[in-house]
């Protein structure tokens, strides 16, 4: 890529002409960068039509119209007390038809009068609605006559952010591709292919140009899908180049008998198997890079015990890298018992220990007295060293991003690494995303785990419901309550976890309430007195920070308030909350008054299956790929364009192609860059 046009992607949002520090600011929230290589990739999520009608004749309510209209009067607004009515501006179109636009906010109250004078006309657009006639409310454009050009006869509407309004990302696409073509000549013909499509999609004529099975869509997702799979054959080979392979370790003690001696249960035939994967990639002068998938509950945590035994017996040491310092507590309690019975100290380490006692840990830990060490990000702490790390553990890895993972690996020379996720994705993707990780699957629960049984419920019914619960609790069942929301919000019908928590409370006692705006503290606090078989808090009400990281083995009960409000792999973690004993549990999806019928069926496939797999696949089917892995699974690929339904073929080409290069071509290389797949891959 030329050192011009590198420059240019790599500009900062701030230096293009009407926007400044302050948008840029608000574009980085919204795109997690604010270069114009990072506005270039957020393309439209569809166009509205804003041709001139000569009339609203043949409009219906919802329509967005553009049309001349002369101003008969002003009515400006009133206030009474808190509230104010809007004031109305009453127009007429070229055939007397009466339409009101109106105003609610009177900040810029003059400046609009002004653009609209009484006995002038204009040209308006905007959305039409019924009320008391038809109206305009806060109309996008209006301009004079003679300015008509300055409305886009086709508008492309982007996903946007606080304080950025369509006319600004307008205003920066111009000028963006005003300049592009200059800075793309003499390019590879792949490149200015791929500017050329990306284009076409920013200054689409019609919806049908954005859809994923458009020209211009098709060619952004190949590309877009050649650089990833490009990003994976490279780092499969680096893996596999005799320069980075290492000496195999040798066993110093015996310890893997005195492991499955010390279990109180016996491992599944599928745990067992990938306990025999993991041991044949020790084996090897390949560090070991494995995915372990498995659904809630079926074992994972012990299988990467036994993983830590394995390198124990070389003498190397592990480190559980886990999301919480909740669920790094309950590894702990888990696992440390048993290293008890192994002779192994196993530590904790989280941000809240503090002087003696963390310098305390920190020397164990560079002595190599301490053979596992579970942990948070604190784990990889500039102060932390470690005598011989061997191996890497990472729950629930699609929490962490990458360079957190390799942060973490760093601490090592060249650590094997163990990653665990029980999100499960769909096995038609997991070489896709996970192409550079060999993957095992453990799809077995352990013996004497029942089926939670999952039922849906009105919310009408929500009163039926808790007379149900009453005997329940009264006989010591735990119950958990989520909500999607904190706390009440206008427009929405949601249910808010702190009006939850109050309701509640007027029927039973010992309720408690987390939520992510909590002190972090006070939330562990909540969670952790919840957790105690002994306390006599029975009712956990709480948003979705309990999706992960939460084992009470008495709690049999979930209820999930707007379950259709949720995404499917979300209710499947949420469900996973409960059914961790040999107890009978119970999953109830309240839906609201207003579900949709797509909503209903997310619900049926959860009452139907608890096999997280196959609730995968049908969330892909669902939602596609751009949803299923978004920006909140940020170990995950962020997808600008590839959507898996309608791109299935273009996964086979782009592997198929990234397989045959020995080395990426220039131009390969530079979508590589465009795509930040270097970076994400550790390449």
């Amino acid at each position: 890529m030329k050192k011009e046009l590198f420059d240019f992607l790599n500009t900062d949002l701030q230096f293009i002409r009407g926007v400044g520090p302050v948008l840029a600011a608000r574009f980085n929230d919204l795109l997690g960068g604010r270069r114009i290589l990072d506005f270039i990739l957020h393309i439209p999520s569809y166009v509205k039509n804003r041709g001139i009608m000569e009339s609203l004749a043949g409009a219906t309510p919802g329509d967005v119209v553009t049309t001349s209209l002369l101003v008969k009067s002003h009515k400006p607004g009133r206030s009474f007390g808190h509230r104010r009515s809007p004031t109305r501006i009453t127009c007429v179109d070229k055939t007397g038809q009466t339409v009101i636009i109106q105003f609610f906010n009177s900040n810029f109250l003059d400046y609009w009068l002004k653009k609209l004078p009484v006995g002038e006309w204009r040209i308006v657009s905007g959305k039409l609605e019924s009320g008391r006639g038809l109206t305009i409310n806060h109309p996008d454009f209006i301009e004079e006559p003679q300015n008509a050009d300055k409305i886009p006869s086709v508008q492309a509407i982007y996903r946007s952010g606080e304080g950025i309004t369509q006319k600004t990302f307008a205003n920066i696409r111009n000028q963006v591709f005003e300049k592009l073509p200059e800075k793309i000549v003499g390019e590879d013909e792949h490149i200015v292919e791929f500017f050329d499509a990306l284009r076409s999609a920013h200054f689409a004529e019609s919806n049908d140009d954005l859809m994923a099975g458009s020209d211009a869509i098709i060619k952004l997702a190949y590309f877009e899908l050649l650089a990833h799979q490009m990003a994976i054959a490279i780092s499969r080979r680096t893996r596999n180049d005799e320069r980075h392979r290492r000496n195999v370790r040798q066993k110093k003690y015996n310890l893997m008998e005195r492991f499955y001696a010390a279990l109180p249960f016996a491992l599944t035939s599928a745990q067992q198997r990938t306990i025999d994967e993991i041991a044949a990639d020790l084996a090897k002068p390949i560090p070991m890079m494995r995915l372990v998938q498995g659904d809630v509950g079926c074992g994972k945590t012990m299988v990467a015990f036994g993983a830590t035994v394995m390198m124990a017996e070389f003498g190397g040491q592990t480190a559980l890298l886990a999301p919480t310092d909740t669920l790094a507590g309950q590894h702990f309690a888990k696992l440390k018992p048993l290293c008890d019975r192994l002779g192994l100290v196993c530590d904790i380490l989280t941000g809240r220990d503090k002087g003696v006692a963390r310098r305390e840990k920190l020397i164990s830990l560079r002595s190599g007295r301490t053979r596992l060490v579970v942990g948070t990000h604190a784990l990889f702490s500039e102060d932390v060293e470690y005598k011989d790390l061997g191996l890497v553990i990472v729950d629930e890895q699609h929490r962490f991003g990458v360079s957190q993972r390799e942060a973490l690996r760093a601490k090592g020379n060249n650590p094997d690494v163990l990653s665990l996720s029980a999100t499960p994705i769909p096995r038609t993707l997991s070489m896709t995303v996970y192409g550079d990780m060999d993957i095992s699957i453990i799809n077995e629960k352990p013996a004497g785990r029942l089926p939670i049984k999952t039922t849906k419920l009105a919310m009408n019914r929500i009163d039926d419901l808790i007379n149900r619960l009453r005997p329940q609790i009264v006989s010591g069942t735990k119950v958990f309550w989520v909500c999607p929301l904190v706390q009440n919000s206008e427009g929405t019908d949601m249910t808010a976890a702190e009006s939850r928590y109050e309701y509640l409370k007027k029927y039973f006692s010992g309720v408690g309430l987390v939520h992510g705006q909590m002190p972090k503290v006070e939330r562990d606090a909540v969670m952790e007195k919840f957790s105690d078989e002994k306390s006599d808090m029975k009712i956990l009400v709480a948003t979705t920070v309990i999706e992960v990281g939460i084992d009470v083995p008495s709690a049999t009960i979930i209820v999930i308030e707007n379950a259709e409000r949720f995404g499917l792999a979300a209710l499947h973690q949420l469900r996973g909350r409960v059914g961790r004993g040999g107890e009978q549990s119970f999953c109830i999806l309240v839906y609201g008054n207003n579900v949709s019928p797509d909503g209903l069926r997310r619900l049926d496939v959860l009452v139907e299956t608890d096999d997280g797999f196959v609730i995968a696949e049908q969330d892909l089917m669902m939602r596609g790929v751009g949803e299923l892995l978004g920006t909140r699974q940020s170990g995950w690929i962020n997808y600008h364009f590839v959507d898996y339904r309608a791109h299935r073929d273009l996964f086979k080409l782009a592997s198929r192609a990234a397989t045959d290069m020995l080395t990426p071509e220039n131009w390969v290389s530079d979508l590589m860059y465009i795509f930040d797949r270097t970076v994400k891959l550790g390449v």
